[in-house]
């Protein structure tokens, strides 16, 4: 999302019911379609990997590596179900077929956890690119879902972002004495 996107939503949420209208303004955006559409055809990407290539690519592995493809394999997934099943809840707060406090419900259930790391990752660098690439934008995706969901819910609080560069012009300004 643009900042500029992103400033609508948030003069949006502060002018209204604070996370509830932000979630109602996000839902309804571009932006979340956006991040729908690549968390779901991350979910697409992944499954057609595993069931294809990644077949291939576990079956030359070697067998101590070939556990750890097997565990990251099954972190991948369930990661990606948990962030299809935000996905989805937020989409039917757009469709109106659910409310924003219905979702929050339904996201306590459900929460996207950190990133962890594994013992198992010490491994990564010897599993096949195509896991690795899929497991780097799980991990992408998971952090995004995770702000969103943090302000969404008020937990986080949402801070206008400065410009560095009216920042910088700005200290320019004052030190050679002239107005801004």
């Amino acid at each position: 999302m643009n900042d500029l996107a992103m400033n609508d939503l948030l003069r949006a949420r502060d002018a209204e019911d604070g996370a509830i209208s932000f979630t109602r303004g996000f839902v309804k955006s571009d932006a979340f379609m956006a991040l729908f559409r690549e968390g779901m055809g991350l979910v697409e990407q992944t499954a057609a990997y595993l069931d294809g290539e990644g077949r291939a690519d576990s079956a030359a592995l070697p067998r101590e590596v070939a556990l750890s493809y097997a565990t990251e394999s099954m972190r991948l997934t369930t990661r990606l179900m948990q962030i299809a099943s935000w996905l989805l809840v937020q989409r039917a707060v757009a469709e109106g077929e659910m409310t924003a406090e219905q979702a929050r419900a339904e996201n306590d259930k459900v929460r996207i956890p950190e990133p962890i790391a594994s013992a198992a990752q010490l491994e990564t660098e010897r599993l096949p690119q195509g896991l690795r690439d899929l497991m780097d934008h799980s991990f992408r995706l998971q952090v995004r879902i995770r702000h969103l969901e943090g302000q969404m819910s008020g937990q986080v609080p949402v801070a206008d972002k400065a410009n560095p560069v009216q920042d910088q012009l700005a200290g320019l300004k004052a030190r050679l004495g002239m107005a801004g």
